[in-house]
């Protein structure tokens, strides 16, 4: 397949080309050929790649369980699961093409955010792996949305050399088309679009049954198209992370960049749980608690606790920040810690001395009074753990023996604990943990689970125990539509508009808002820091790095300076 002068990608060109965004958004699928040229925010930077993370993350999910992305259902669970997850700007892109103001602004976010997440996912075949795996999941769900209509114009905007039959040709081979889509009805295949191609460009086509063969072409139906282009995208997408990788050690030159980008794959994504916002939860209840409500990690935790009465660091700032997150008060919390300690072999006293501080500077009242943040599934996956530690993700660091033979304790059947299992062993330890959650609440799971807190609020929920929390309002700023105007000082208020159905009113509102706060920001002589001058990625904003490390690893379970500890 070629692509025609205007669309080709030369890569060796393709950094020294002033690209406009708004000439590169002609369809809600992008190839994603060449770099824009936009000035962004830090923030908005930092916005737009982990709005794009967190969907490429809900496409691991979905087909880690299988789903199938293509199919109508698949397609329904994961597009449920993007609106949930408050990311209707990509679920409309999913959902056909148009050319709505609203589905301008989704291209926007959609095309900058891919390139800033080409640089933060070049850096090793490991991770370049997983974003074109992702990248292509995406692909494939975008065009499983298109119209016969809509994939003529998608090969229209692209200048590809491929035309529906006309009359005569699809008459020629109808019985054929008939014979070789009999997933459709006769009055479909009637109304779609066939395309003739090589039958070598369509491979997973031939060996699916799922095209006609005749002297060595294939007659393609618009909704397989996906299938023509797929290779050469996925080509691109290779490519294109290859040209990002060499210019990678001199964008790193800054620093700012430099962390951003190298953090960015284990960052959290999710709800911030570094305040419990439901109430507070007595220590007296949380041995019932962990036995209904507490993902496998903390009951772990919880259960180690009980029974040996102590626990390392690194159990300590994984159980004490969960307990913090789900409405453990400091006095509750210290008293709690205190109780168990000195029922082992640590003395009042040297509790008081060398354990109270550390549980008050977690709670952000000693020391640089951080406000410490509760551990993710991410972090606790990425965490080390040594032989005589007792945190972690037990799904990762149980042999799959003492994974079953404790599951069967908590009182799944052997059944369950193998479906488990099977998820383990592939890798796939956050999938595990949701079915976890579904076998042990008899209820279906509709998002994934990202962290410890998340887990326990969803089971109170599902138990009526608490009531479901209102939905934030999302923090999106619209993107200029032109690559010169600075929209980081836009009023946030109304940027939800997106997530909203069609209505123009509600985007000139964001129009009007944006134009409103940029006189004021010329009024105050005030600015965003930007990040300007950097040629490759062109401003778009990387995502704010996580910071990645693991909490640091103590020799001595006792002695350790509170000041080197992450915020997170």
């Amino acid at each position: 397949m070629e692509f025609s002068r205007r669309s080709r990608l030369r890569l060796e060109d393709e950094f020294n080309e002033d690209a406009a965004l708004e000439g590169l958004i002609c369809h809600n699928v992008a190839l994603y050929l060449l770099p824009p040229m936009v000035d962004l925010a830090i923030e908005d930077f930092e916005s737009l790649a982990l709005e794009r993370l967190k969907v490429l993350r809900i496409l691991e999910q979905a087909t880690a369980k299988s789903v199938k992305i293509g199919s109508d259902e698949g397609r329904e669970s994961i597009l449920n699961e993007m609106n949930h997850a408050e990311l209707k700007a990509y679920a409309r892109l999913c959902n056909g093409n148009r050319n709505t103001d609203l589905d301008m602004e989704a291209r926007r976010r959609d095309y900058v955010s891919h390139f800033i997440l080409r640089f933060a996912y070049c850096r090793s075949e490991e991770l370049r792996r997983w974003f074109i795996t992702r990248e292509m999941e995406l692909f494939r769900l975008k065009f499983s949305g298109l119209s016969s209509q809509d994939v003529a114009d998608f090969i229209e905007e692209y200048d590809m050399d491929y035309t529906p039959l006309t009359v005569d040709e699809r008459a020629e081979v109808k019985e054929g088309l008939y014979d070789s889509t009999g997933y459709q009805t006769v009055s479909q295949i009637d109304t779609m679009d066939f395309y003739k191609v090589p039958f070598t460009d369509v491979l997973d086509l031939v060996r699916g049954q799922r095209c006609y063969l005749k002297e060595g072409y294939a007659y393609v139906s618009a909704g397989d198209f996906v299938s023509v282009i797929g290779n050469k995208h996925q080509e691109l997408l290779e490519e294109g992370l290859q040209a990002h990788l060499r210019l990678l050690p001199e964008l790193e030159n800054d620093e700012r960049f430099a962390s951003l980008l190298k953090g960015l794959h284990t960052s959290y994504t999710g709800k911030d749980y570094t305040i419990a916002k439901n109430g507070e939860v007595p220590i007296e209840s949380l041995d019932q608690l962990a036995k209904k409500s507490f993902p496998l990690c903390m009951r772990m935790c919880h259960d180690t606790l009980r029974s040996t009465h102590h626990h390392k660091h690194g159990g300590r700032m994984q159980y004490g920040l969960f307990l913090k997150g789900i409405g453990v008060t400091l006095e509750d919390s210290l008293r709690f810690w205190r109780e168990e300690f000195t029922r082992g072999t640590v003395a009042l006293d040297k509790f008081e001395k060398d354990y109270a501080y550390n549980i008050r500077h977690n709670y952000g009242k000693e020391g640089s009074r951080v406000n410490y943040t509760p551990y993710s599934c991410m972090k606790i996956i990425m965490s080390s753990v040594g032989p005589s530690d007792t945190h972690g993700c037990p799904f990762k660091i149980w042999d799959p023996s003492v994974l079953q033979t404790k599951l069967g304790q908590y009182g799944l059947g052997a059944a369950h604990a193998e479906e488990i299992a099977s998820f383990v062993s592939k890798g796939h330890y956050q999938v595990a943990c949701g079915k976890y959650f579904e076998i042990s609440h008899n209820l279906p799971l509709e998002e994934g689970i990202n962290h410890p807190n998340q887990y326990f609020e969803l089971s109170q929920i599902k138990m009526g125990a608490r009531a479901a929390p209102a939905k934030p309002k999302p923090n999106r700023r619209p993107l200029a539509a032109d690559h010169s105007q600075d929209s980081s000082l836009l009023d946030t208020q109304d940027t939800d508009a997106l997530n909203e159905d069609d209505d123009d009113e509600l985007w000139q509102l964001m129009e009007s808002k944006e134009s409103e706060g940029r006189k004021s920001a010329k009024q105050q002589n005030g600015h965003a820091d930007k990040l300007e001058g950097v040629k490759p990625l062109n401003g778009a904003a990387e995502a704010k790095a996580v910071a990645a490390a693991d909490a640091l690893h103590w020799e001595d379970d006792e002695d350790f300076d509170v000041s080197q500890m992450e915020t997170e």
